[in-house]
């Protein structure tokens, strides 16, 4: 080919005069360019980079390095080795192009800023972000003054500048550049146009990203239909936009949707690309994936055995991916408890991964780490041992000590000492382990958002659990050391509301300058850096030092900057806490975890890690297993006065008939305890899981006491806040009531019938129930006009301003004013009102009363702060189904509005209804409801709610509270306590009086 092409340049150019010698060259060279260009589109790049070859002789020939056609090949040269991943040279070529072109033909021509625009395209690839932004913001220049801003090629910089700031985690940067994109080529191309539908798949999966799944799903959406008119609904473009639409769906748990959609793609590419096609292997992998994750094994199995099958047959038995398959299938047999059929599996992935990578290579670590994992399962314990310590030096070697996969082979090995009882070796290798999972977290927090950290946090949780089932399995023969509880403390202290302190330390950022931003946006660009890099092999490593500098510098600023910062990224230790207790003080971090060692279980134990001035270490005491606790708690049944007496009351006495004995709470949560506290006069505690709802002041101990009177019992959300406070800055001493809530949109306006909110095993009910239940029927409730009426005298008689909020004025525009445009939150707020909080709609029955999308999304939402709320006035239209007001808030304040507020002057929040102190109960993180959403925002002190409260008792308890702080001068917790002890006193039962709890 290239011998012909010769001869014909050789006779077209004899055959010309020097005149036009030039211009024929310079067609000629053009010429075999365009040629090379489309050998390269052909993925035939050694012909491509052959013919380029010829092109740049000629030029050199006729015109001389320094020419446009010269300029022209390197260019060319460029992008073929761009194409073949070559970035070396590629970036050699496109810079020699670009010094030829500026001379030649100045820094504004055209060509000029093609050539800065692959540059910086390449640096991207790279992940050079530094080197790329510069680079694409002077193309941007260019093509703005020399073509304007009407042009595709304007367009396009306008799109990779986007693309760009999309890879590097600033989403809001990039959203504007896609919207700007997007409108110029509708301008210019209309809206049915592919191109067109490329921009809007660009923008919806920024979306995706920034987990705006809304969004993203209209987008998509609309590039599925410009597709389907263009191409048709039989296109592989249009089945990779049904994966997309999948993934949104899969993203917020709608599993059957995204399965839905994957079948359709693979329907589309079964027709298309055919059976036998590697992306359609791909779909059959992701589709499988799915049902994986969603434990339908029966439906997994056969995907990945056909998707093994297609890559067997297309790719062969020696290609990467079909060694991917066979891991994949050996990990769901594991899973599956099938270690006959996973075990020639793993060793068949080791064996070929070994062929094509040799024993220096990441991924055949990775396949000796699993088949380590299998042999440990199965009892082979000197296999596993060999196996595992093969793996990690290969991994120390080949990645780094900071890389996940080296802290997953430290965690392995440290399992398997610890089952063999080799302590003083696996407790180092843990350590090490935990030390580097939240080193990864702090980084991942710089640049994941709330959602996203949620997710990665998750995948952490499993380590703090095996800390606990390692001690436990300790207690069996006394085998305790100082060394794992002081790191399961430290570990708990870490991860619990971990979530809760990075939102608290972007609410600081949100208050702070627009500099403070935008320091914060480079760091979260360098975290992300970071973190890339460091999932990299040592080998492939770039710029690490110069970022880890860049990021401890802006670190630094930022906390000389923006008030609270330092202190929500400072990380407390076990003895730390210990160093602020007295003599007579002790801290419990209660924990709850599944018991996973020696042998996986459905059982989750709860357990107290007990420390006291003076211990070594702390103390590691197995309480219950939560079916215990649940058995008690009546999680399942309505929440009725007898039971609440029946659970904070003593036993039984006299002759009863022989049965299961039923344990009280004392016995089961406090009995285990009380032999460590002798002395001990205060206790902080930190609860976990179903702790969350239990009131430790009401637990009886004898026929007149309680354990309140035994000990100062103080509520925290984690005993990190004895090292580092929660700071208010009381600006006013005043306060703000809301109370006596007409729950209509306006006076005139009647319902047919009540609407009540109680729930019957979980699930949403219109049943009646005692509408005098604050969380019953959404009715006027006269209690609360008392009872804000009664707490405003007391407060007005010691000088306190005070701001009364009633009837159609106790609006959720009056509530969210409150601390907006910077202006000082009120040191009290009072809320006595209706509360709600609905369980998670993915773990409702098909008889549930819930309806899908017919109903609002603050009962039906994914999210638990949205589920979780209070009723302010006119809530009750939308709360129907009914059009709240144009122009109007709807009534109902989600925990999720609330904290998105400024509280943070606000000392004390009174959460005066019912249940306020439900919802979802994540892992370390605690209650997601109105108890996080006031944390966030700010306040310091929460009095909430963990049943339904009648209402006249709970006016009484206030009005108490209030006068025994202020009259008696008693700070915060000692005047709750004293209030509800004075109504046990005078014989109320624990129904009336122990839902309510203080939490710092």
């Amino acid at each position: 080919m290239l011998y012909l092409i010769f001869m014909l340049l050789a006779l077209s150019l004899t055959s010309l005069n020097a005149q036009t010698l030039d211009s024929v060259a310079i067609r000629q060279v053009d010429s075999l360019i365009k040629i090379s260009r489309e050998l390269t589109t052909q993925r035939d790049y050694a012909g491509a980079l052959e013919i380029n070859a010829a092109a740049e002789k000629l030029s050199l020939e006729k015109f001389g390095k320094e020419s446009a056609g010269y300029g022209n090949c390197a260019f060319n040269r460029g992008r073929v080795n761009y194409f073949m991943r070559d970035y070396q040279e590629s970036e050699k070529w496109y810079l020699e192009s670009k010094s030829i072109r500026e001379k030649v033909l100045g820094s504004e021509h055209p060509d000029y800023a093609w050539c800065l625009n692959n540059l910086a395209t390449l640096y991207m690839d790279m992940r050079k972000y530094e080197n790329a932004e510069p680079i694409f913001l002077e193309t941007k220049a260019i093509r703005e003054k020399v073509l304007g801003k009407e042009h595709l090629d304007y367009a396009g910089t306008l799109n990779n500048l986007a693309n760009l700031y999309a890879q590097m985690g600033k989403y809001l940067k990039a959203e504007p550049f896609y919207i700007e994109a997007i409108a110029i080529k509708e301008r210019l191309l209309g809206s049915d146009n592919l191109n067109y539908a490329s921009n809007l798949i660009n923008l919806a999966s920024l979306y995706l990203k920034m987990l705006n799944y809304d969004k993203a799903e209209k987008i998509y959406l609309a590039a599925r239909n410009i597709q389907e008119k263009m191409l048709g609904k039989e296109h592989p473009e249009y089945s990779n936009t049904l994966n997309y639409l999948g993934k949104v769906y899969y993203e917020i748990g709608n599993y059957e949707k995204a399965e839905s959609l994957l079948k359709e793609a693979k329907s589309i590419q079964e027709k298309t690309i055919g059976k036998e096609h590697p992306q359609h292997a791909n779909t059959l992998n992701y589709l499988a994936n799915i049902y994986y994750q969603m434990g339908n094994y029966e439906k997994t199995e056969p995907l990945y055995l056909e998707c093994k099958a297609i890559r067997e047959k297309v790719l062969g038995k020696e290609h990467e991916h079909y060694a991917f398959s066979l891991n994949n299938l050996a990990v769901l047999y594991f899973e599956m408890g099938n270690n006959e059929k996973a075990e020639p599996l793993f060793i068949e992935a080791l064996a070929l991964k070994e062929k094509l990578l040799g024993r220096n290579h990441p991924d055949y670590a990775w396949a000796l780490g699993n088949l380590a994992v299998l042999y440990l399962n199965m009892g082979n314990y000197q296999k596993a041992e060999a196996l595992n310590l093969e793996a990690m030096n290969i991994k120390e070697k080949m990645l780094g000590t900071e890389h996940p996969d080296y802290t997953i082979s430290l965690k392995n090995l440290g399992k398997l000492y610890e089952i063999q009882n080799r302590f003083s070796e696996s407790e180092p290798l843990l350590n090490k382990a935990s030390g580097s999972d939240q080193t990864r977290l702090v980084q991942a927090a710089g640049f994941l958002s709330e959602k996203e950290l949620a997710k990665y946090a998750k995948t952490f949780q499993k380590s703090g659990d095996n800390l606990s089932g390692y001690l436990l399995a300790r207690q069996s023969f006394k085998a305790q050391t100082d060394v794992l509880p002081s790191l399961a403390y430290d570990n708990t202290l870490f991860y619990k509301g971990f979530l809760l302190t990075a939102v608290s330390r972007m609410n600081a950022l949100s208050k702070a300058s627009k500099e403070s931003w935008e320091i914060k946006e480079q760091l979260n660009g360098y975290h992300q850096q970071l973190a890339e890099e460091y999932s990299k092999p040592l080998t492939d490593r770039k710029n690490i030092a110069d970022l880890e500098e860049k990021a401890n510098m802006a670190e630094k600023e930022l906390a000389r900057s923006v008030s609270g910062y330092a202190d929500n990224i400072r990380q407390v230790k076990w003895h730390d806490v210990q160093s602020s207790l007295k003599s007579a003080e002790a801290v419990i971090e209660f924990v709850s975890f599944k018991k996973n060692f020696p042998k996986p279980t459905d059982s989750i134990v709860y357990a107290a890690l007990l420390l006291k001035s003076g211990d070594t270490s702390p103390l590691f005491i197995p309480l219950f297993e939560e079916k215990s606790l649940d058995s008690l708690l009546h999680c399942k049944s309505e929440r009725k006065a007898d039971y609440v007496n029946s659970l904070y009351a003593l036993a039984d006495r006299g002759a009863v008939a022989i049965k299961s004995p039923k344990k009280s709470l004392d016995d089961i949560l406090w009995n285990p305890l009380e032999k460590e506290l002798n002395g001990i006069k205060t206790i902080y505690f930190s609860p976990s899981g179903l702790l969350h709802r239990i009131n430790l002041d009401a637990i009886p101990v004898s026929e007149t006491e309680t354990l309140a009177d035994q000990y100062n019992l103080i509520e925290l959300n984690s005993s990190r806040q004895l090292v580092i406070p929660s700071q208010v800055k009381i600006a006013n001493n005043d306060a703000v009531l809301f109370g006596g809530i007409q729950f209509e949109q306006d006076s005139l306006s009647v319902i047919s019938e009540p609407i009540y909110a109680s729930r019957s095993k979980g699930e949403l009910s219109f049943s009646s129930v005692d509408s005098t239940l604050r969380g019953g029927t959404w009715n006027y409730l006269a209690g609360t006009e008392r009872e804000v009426n009664s707490i405003e005298k007391i407060m007005q008689s010691y000088g306190m301003p005070t701001r009364l909020k009633k009837g159609f004025d106790a609006t959720e525009e009056t509530f969210k004013n409150i601390g907006a445009n910077n202006a000082p939150s009120p040191r009290i707020l009072h809320i006595a009102t209706h509360g709600y909080f609905f369980p998670d709609p993915k773990e409702q029955s098909k008889s549930s009363g819930l309806s899908g999308q017919n109903e609002p999304v603050f009962k039906i939402s994914d999210h638990p702060m949205l589920r979780s709320g209070l009723i302010m006035a006119g809530g009750n239209s939308v709360w129907q189904g009914k059009q709240t007001l144009e122009g109007r808030e709807d009534g109902i304040l989600t925990a999720y509005e609330i904290s998105q507020m400024n509280l943070s002057n606000t000392e004390l929040v009174v959460l005066s209804a019912c249940e306020t102190g439900l919802g979802d109960i994540q892992g370390n993180e605690g209650v997601y409801g109105l108890q996080r959403a006031f944390k966030i925002a700010g306040a310091k002190y929460l009095i909430m709610s963990l049943w339904q409260v009648p209402d006249k008792q709970t006016s009484l308890l206030m009005t108490t509270f209030y006068k025994k702080w202020l009259e008696d001068k008693m700070t915060i917790p000692d005047a709750f306590h004293a209030a509800q002890k004075e109504m046990r006193d005078n014989g109320l039962d624990p129904y009336n009086w122990a839902g309510f709890v203080l939490v710092e």
